[in-house]
C-alpha cells in the first residue's frame, strides 16, 4: 500500500474545520439553507464528526469536520484523521479552519488513516483523499507515511510469515529499493565471527539466527540504528504463559521501527552514512536452547549470567551494539520492545528513551512535540548498576527484585555501546491496543518520526 495525497487537478470537496466554540458563529455567517441544514442535522463539531453540506442540486458542495474544544485536542493527536473513515470516497481540500501550525500533523494523520493490513483478508481502506494543504511538504509526508506503513506491516505479520528468513528478505527488499548494501551472517557463522549471544538465543529455532547489516550513503556523519529482531519470543525454557505469548509476533517491533526510519532517511536522501544492524532470531524451545544459569561470553568479552531466558532481547542487542560501536559512529540508537516495566511506567502511547546526552534529550523532546510523536526521557540511573552485576559473571540479564526493570535493561545495553559513542536507547511497545485517529489497532511505529525530525540537529546535516 502506497500512501498518497490527492492531486490538485482533481475536483476536491472543500472542508471547513470547525472548533466547537466557533460553530455558532460559523453557522450564523452562512446562507439560510445551510443554517437550516446544520441545525437540523444536530451537528456539534466534536472531534470525529463530519457533515456533508448539499448544494442546490442535492450533490455535496462542502463538508464540515469537527475540531472539538481546546481541552479535547490536548487529549488526542491527528484530530482530522478521526473523521476520515466517515467520509465518502473522493478528493477533499482544506478550505478553512485549519491552524497553520497544525497543517503538517493533520495532513500526515489523514494519510496514516488510510492504512489497512490486508494480507490475509480483503479490507477496504478509507477512500477519502486529501489535497495537501498549502505550505506542507507533501512528498516528505508521503515518505514518512510509507515508512510507518512498512513498520506496521512488518509487526502485524505473524511469525509464521515473519520469521528471521522473512525479516532478512524484507531488509533485502528495502536495500534493493534504495541501492543500499546488505550483508548477513547466519547460523554457525555467527560463532566463527564472534556473535555468540545472538547465536545462543536463536539456535533452538528451525530458522537460523542471523545478523543483518545494511549500509547506505557515502558521505556525511555516521548513524547506526540497532533494532531488536526477535521474530517470536516463547520465553525460551523460561516459557511464557499463554497470555504473555499472545502478542509476541511484535517482539521484532524494534527492527520494524528502525527499518521504517531507514526508509524515511534513504527516501529523503539525508546527507549521512546510515548503518542498520538487526539481530534476527526466534527465541524457541528445543533440546539445544540456552538455559537458565548458563553463562555466555559476549562479543565484547563481558560474561553474562542468564537468570531468565525470557530476557533475551538485551542479549542479542548486546552483540549487535558492540559490533556497531567498533566503527565509532557519530550517533548510535537502539530500538526494542524490551521490557514490560517500560509499559507499566509509560503505558502504550509514550516511547521512553535513555541517553546521557542532554543535547540529544532536548532535541528529541522538541522534535517529538513538533511532529506529534511523543517520547519521554528516562534515566541511566547509575546507582542501579550494582543490580546487573551478579558476582559469578560480569553481568546479569535479569536482576532479581523487579524494580526499575526498564532502567536496568538500559544500563545493561549501555555496557556494550562503546566508550565515547553517543548512544540512545528506546524501549518501545510497538502496538496500538485500541484504535485511535490515524492508528488502527495493531502494529505501530513509535519514536521514528521524532528521530527523523531531530537528526539534522543531532548530526549537523
Amino acid at each position: 500500500m502506497t500512501p498518497g495525497f490527492a492531486t490538485t487537478d482533481e475536483t476536491a470537496l472543500p472542508v471547513h474545520i470547525i472548533e466547537a466554540d466557533a460553530l455558532e458563529g460559523w453557522v450564523a455567517s452562512q446562507p439560510a439553507p445551510v443554517q437550516t441544514w446544520v441545525q437540523a442535522a444536530g451537528f456539534k463539531a466534536a472531534i470525529g464528526r463530519s457533515l456533508l453540506i448539499p448544494g442546490a442540486d442535492g450533490a455535496p458542495e462542502a463538508v464540515l469536520v469537527g475540531y472539538g474544544t481546546a481541552a479535547q485536542r490536548k487529549r488526542a493527536r491527528f484530530h482530522l484523521a478521526a473523521a476520515v473513515s466517515g467520509l465518502p470516497g473522493g478528493a477533499y481540500r482544506i478550505a478553512s479552519g485549519l491552524p497553520a501550525d497544525r497543517a503538517e500533523e493533520e495532513a500526515l494523520g489523514w494519510l496514516m488513516a488510510g492504512y489497512v493490513f490486508d494480507r490475509y483478508r480483503v479490507q477496504t481502506a478509507p477512500a477519502a483523499r486529501l489535497v495537501a494543504p498549502e505550505g506542507v511538504d507533501a512528498a516528505k509526508l508521503e515518505v514518512i507515511a510509507a515508512g510507518e506503513f512498512l513498520t506496521r506491516d512488518l509487526i502485524n505479520t505473524p511469525a509464521s510469515d515473519m520469521g528471521p528468513v522473512a525479516l532478512e528478505a524484507a531488509c533485502a527488499a528495502l536495500a534493493g529499493q534504495h541501492g543500499a548494501h546488505i550483508e548477513v551472517i547466519r547460523g554457525e557463522a555467527l560463532l566463527a565471527q564472534n556473535f555468540p549471544m545472538i547465536h545462543a538465543v536463536g539456535r533452538a529455532s528451525d530458522q537460523a539466527p542471523r545478523l543483518i547489516d545494511l549500509r547506505w550513503g557515502d558521505s556525511g556523519p555516521t548513524l547506526t540504528l540497532v533494532g531488536k529482531g526477535v521474530c517470536f519470543d516463547t520465553g525460551g525454557l523460561d516459557l511464557k504463559p499463554a497470555a504473555g505469548m499472545g502478542l509476541m509476533k511484535k517482539d521484532m517491533g524494534g527492527a520494524a521501527t528502525v527499518l521504517g526510519l531507514a526508509h524515511m532517511i534513504m527516501a529523503l536522501g539525508l546527507k549521512l552514512r546510515l548503518r542498520v544492524l538487526i539481530p534476527a532470531v526466534e527465541n524457541a524451545v528445543a533440546g539445544n536452547a540456552f538455559r537458565p544459569q548458563d553463562i555466555l561470553t559476549s562479543r565484547k568479552g563481558l560474561t553474562v549470567e542468564v537468570n531468565n531466558t525470557d530476557a533475551e532481547g538485551r542479549l542479542v542487542l548486546a552483540d549487535a551494539l558492540a559490533y556497531g560501536a567498533e566503527a565509532a559512529p557519530n550517533l548510535m540508537l537502539s530500538m526494542a520492545t524490551l521490557t514490560g516495566a517500560a509499559r507499566v511506567a509509560m503505558g502504550p502511547d509514550l516511547a521512553p528513551f535513555f541517553t546521557d546526552d542532554d543535547t540529544v534529550a532536548a532535541e528529541l523532546s522538541d522534535a517529538a512535540t513538533a511532529v506529534a510523536d511523543p517520547v519521554w526521557r528516562m534515566p541511566f540511573w547509575e546507582p542501579y548498576e550494582a543490580d546487573i552485576e551478579p558476582g559469578i559473571a560480569d553481568l546479569d540479564n535479569a536482576p532479581k527484585g523487579g524494580f526499575g526493570g526498564a532502567i536496568t535493561a538500559a544500563l545493561f545495553l549501555r555496557r556494550f555501546a562503546g566508550e565515547g559513542v553517543r548512544y540512545t536507547h528506546f524501549d518501545i511497545y510497538g502496538w496500538q491496543p485500541v484504535a485511535a485517529p490515524a492508528r488502527p489497532k495493531g502494529g505501530v511505529g513509535m519514536g521514528a518520526r521524532a528521530l527523523l525530525q531531530a537528526l539534522p540537529g543531532l548530526l549537523g546535516i
